[in-house]
């Protein structure tokens, strides 16, 4: 199997995501991000204890997962609502499904290509695996605010002609 490298996916696609989070960060939970330099994942595993995931599909395949520690997650939620939830709290879940959905869905209009999106889902627990597509590269793009560091991995690819 050939090693995969960043030059796989097209730049522009990452770009919206990486614009995307400063947006809707900046917009929806008042907060500056600052955005790390790409980097390859090799690994399936996440590095933190909840992950909204979202799902592309058209000529984008693939999925974009939002990944926290449990406190992060905590104090994101907590700028994004107005109030403190606990993790057990469906609206916990909801929330982080929300920031996840409009993270892929404003980067999905800049695409400038046909793609849907589908229902976030979110997964809160220590040590998940997330399963994605095994022919295309997964980016980790490292993102830094004062509420806490997070990563947007993203694993998609365009299907020309669908």
């Amino acid at each position: 199997m050939a090693v995969a490298t960043l030059k796989e996916i097209n730049p522009s696609l990452i770009k919206a995501f990486m614009q995307s989070v400063q947006n809707v960060l900046g917009t929806m939970v008042g907060i500056e991000c600052r955005i790390g330099k790409p980097t390859l994942k090799h690994e399936p595993k996440p590095s933190y204890d909840v992950s909204g995931i979202v799902g592309f599909s058209g000529e984008v395949v693939g999925s974009v997962v939002i990944s926290f520690t449990a406190e992060t997650a905590g104090s994101f939620v907590e700028s994004f609502t107005g109030e403190k939830l606990p993790l057990e709290s469906p609206d916990f879940a909801d929330a982080i499904g929300e920031l996840s959905n409009m993270i892929a869905g404003n980067a999905k209009k800049d695409f400038g290509l046909n793609a849907s999106i589908s229902i976030p889902s979110v997964i809160i627990g220590h040590d998940h695996t997330i399963a994605r597509l095994t022919d295309v590269p997964c980016v980790i793009v490292p993102c830094e605010t004062d509420l806490g560091l997070f990563t947007v991995e993203i694993n998609i690819k365009q299907v020309p002609g669908v």
